[in-house]
């Protein structure tokens, strides 16, 4: 596996400050870090053990970046990874490439990354996972631009959106349960002009969206033309149809109705993340003393 240098950043355009990241690419090679996780797959195939070891040791990475103790990194609720207290995060895989992220659940209700390659999706899986106005929206995007695969991308933004909502605690949430809607370019709606909601939330909270430049001052690199490679990016929205799940332990604050997220195209890979920040209480003010 190898380790992605800062040039070929991915995941990391995408979360912003406060998520640790690792990311790996190539063929996997390696067991588990720990015996422990290497028995979860006893019964598994080769290439899927592989895959499982090689995106265990992205997320075992990006939580020795967090200051996590280490340990190993079992599986929880519905086969997720159970992550260690207080922290929440994500994983993810897919041919050539695999990822982690993880975040203090002090700072972060939920989060879910996930990694697909770029093609469109499997002859009739396209009907299981646009509904409503998503299939007329995927017709439009797609003579617009004809070279990206919409459809696998809504996949993407379902698939995150499931697993920030399942690392929150939720019960089961279909393809039908979340209605998502995007747009190209990374700060503008498809007027052209910035999202309002956005511009709002971002000023009230720095972790509800990607920065706007990268650690080293230059724009964000997904936005950056490199001659005979497709890529894209873009923003994401998407609305629950259905009642959130009650608040975690980790905290009193509800699960949002609508959740951000961002996603990328580039080097035959798509990628999303949805990032839910844990609302920022108002400031204490106290009542002015009166004089005498």
């Amino acid at each position: 596996m190898r380790d992605r240098g800062e040039e070929d950043v991915l995941l990391g355009s995408l979360l912003p400050d406060g998520v640790r990241w690792a990311e790996g690419t190539g063929e996997p090679d390696g067991p588990c870090p720990y015996p422990e996780e290497e028995a979860l797959m006893a019964r598994a195939v080769p290439g899927r053990r592989r895959e499982f070891a090689a995106a265990r040791v992205c997320a075992h990475r990006a939580l020795a970046a967090l200051g996590a103790a280490p340990g190993p990194l079992l599986r929880g609720r519905r086969g997720a990874p159970a992550w260690p207290a207080r922290t929440v995060g994500s994983i993810t895989h897919c041919a050539g490439y695999r990822a982690a992220a993880v975040a203090p659940a002090g700072r972060l209700l939920a989060l879910g990354i996930d990694a697909e390659p770029h093609a469109p999706l499997p002859p009739g899986v396209r009907g299981a996972v646009a509904f409503g106005p998503e299939e007329a929206w995927l017709r439009t995007a797609a003579a617009g631009r004809p070279d990206l695969a919409w459809d696998r991308l809504l996949f993407s933004a379902k698939e995150s959106v499931y697993k920030a909502w399942s690392g929150y605690g939720g019960a089961w949430l279909g393809f039908e349960d979340a209605e998502v809607s995007w747009w190209p370019g990374t700060d503008t709606a498809p007027d052209g002009m910035p999202h309002a909601a956005d511009r709002d939330r971002d000023a009230a909270n720095p972790l509800s969206s990607a920065p706007d430049t990268a650690p080293d001052g230059h724009p964000p690199r997904p936005a950056r033309a490199r001659a005979g490679r497709l890529r894209a990016a873009g923003r994401f929205r998407a609305r629950l149809l259905v009642a959130p799940p009650p608040p975690a332990p980790v905290g009193p604050h509800p699960f949002p109705r609508v959740l951000d997220g961002r996603w990328l195209v580039r080097e035959g890979l798509l990628l999303t993340a949805v990032v839910v920040p844990r609302p920022v209480p108002p400031p204490h003010r106290t009542a002015p003393k009166e004089h005498p």
